[in-house]
């Protein structure tokens, strides 16, 4: 699975929710190192059965070695 979201990011076939928007903005993270650290991510949590849909939570550091959690919906 983890390749398919890489896939998708490097293709950029995918969209930030309301949330996620505010809060890269809130706390100073760009476009650019969330495709950094999902190059390099590993899936922390599974949530096949959310409420909203399966979901997922990544963990990976950017080149700046910045830690990210992101959190991925998928079909």
């Amino acid at each position: 699975m983890i390749d398919a979201i890489r896939q998708k990011i490097i293709s950029s076939q995918f969209e930030f929710s309301r949330l996620a928007v505010d809060q890269t903005v809130l706390r100073h993270i760009t476009v650019r190192e969330i495709r950094e650290a999902v190059e390099n991510a590993e899936i922390i949590e599974d949530y096949p059965a959310d409420k909203y849909g399966p979901s997922c939570l990544l963990f990976g550091r950017t080149i700046a070695a910045r830690p990210l959690h992101v959190q991925c919906s998928y079909p």
